[in-house]
């Protein structure tokens, strides 16, 4: 495992978790349990706490998971931006021991005069800060360029960023992998980007996007993060959602592939039985099964727990019949 990958993180005073811990994370991650129990806040905590190095990519990632929660197609004006209901400067995060507090450092507000102070803002008072940022992102408008292939809800996929991975992935001459994947998976013969659109070649003709089902986009939207992720970490959001259960063993089977072809460490989240027990199938076929099961639960104390199983305790757990959603 790349010395960089996340193995272990306490959590102390952000959003539902006053005082968390969990280690023993593995190269795929799959976290479960009962809605709002704090599957995606615990991979929101993962993706800060690595983005601490230095101040500027640790604000590009608040604006990524605002930007990850904003349901619209194209990014409008947020009048009121409360989604992100925390005070980042009393939270601490701890990742592979290490101390990675995200209000350590002096606020250099010099360093961002490129960007107008925007970021500046955002520290000063979050929820007006991050409102102000959110209206650039109207029209032609968009001066902090925020990319993000990272941090993926699929809840939220924009063809326009399907069309920049695509441009991304030619570049990096992974389009006939990218292309023979589909093909098994959905009968395509090409996918490509043709007068600003992302098109899909299947028979003899090409068709927009757009008129194949979510099943399509969502699993190309995997396909892109790991592809675009080498020897990085990616949190994929509902990882299930949008795809039938028929088609979940194909899922993971191309997950553990690539990432191990990438060096890509991956969490995801699910409330889904099935995506569970297809994650633990197809991990026993492969001979490298390096995974955790994350169950999250929530104490009589209103504390929540995270329990951590390896390969082996999630298949004596499913083979036993135990809950393991929380």
């Amino acid at each position: 495992m790349d010395k960089y990958f996340i193995k272990s993180i306490k959590i102390q005073n952000f959003k539902c978790f006053d005082d968390f811990n969990a280690d023993g994370f593995k190269r795929i991650n799959l976290i479960g349990g009962k809605n709002n129990i704090g599957k995606t806040a615990l991979m929101e905590a993962c993706y800060l706490g690595q983005s601490t190095e230095d101040e500027k990519r640790f604000f590009h990632a608040l604006i990524v998971l605002e930007l990850s929660r904003n349901p619209l197609e194209e990014f409008k004006i947020i009048e009121d931006s409360n989604n992100f209901d925390f005070k980042f400067e009393d939270s601490d995060i701890l990742i592979n021991g290490e101390y990675r507090t995200i209000n350590e450092n002096p606020f250099d507000e010099n360093l961002f005069d490129e960007m107008n102070g925007l970021y500046y803002k955002i520290k000063k008072n979050y929820n007006t800060g991050i409102s102000e940022i959110m209206q650039f992102y109207t029209g032609k408008n968009k001066p902090l360029n925020i990319q993000n292939k990272e941090f993926i809800s699929m809840n939220n996929i924009r063809e326009d960023f399907i069309s920049e991975c695509i441009d991304e992935i030619k570049l990096e001459d992974n389009e006939d992998e990218l292309n023979t994947i589909l093909s098994e998976l959905f009968d395509i013969k090409k996918i490509d980007v043709i007068k600003h659109q992302v098109m899909i070649k299947k028979e003899k003709e090409f068709r927009l996007l757009k008129e194949f089902g979510d099943g399509v986009k969502h699993f190309l939207n995997v396909v892109l993060a790991l592809f675009l992720n080498k020897d990085n970490t990616i949190y994929l959001d509902e990882i299930d959602n949008g795809i039938h259960y028929s088609l979940f063993d194909k899922l993971w089977k191309i997950v553990f592939k690539i990432s191990n072809d990438q060096d890509v460490q991956v969490f995801a989240t699910t409330h889904s039985k099935e995506c569970i027990e297809s994650y633990n199938r197809v991990s026993k076929k492969l001979p490298n099964n390096d995974i955790s099961y994350i169950k999250m639960t929530k104490q009589k104390d209103g504390k929540i727990k995270a329990i951590v199983r390896d390969s082996n305790l999630l298949d004596n757990s499913l083979e036993q019949e135990h809950e393991v959603r929380g």
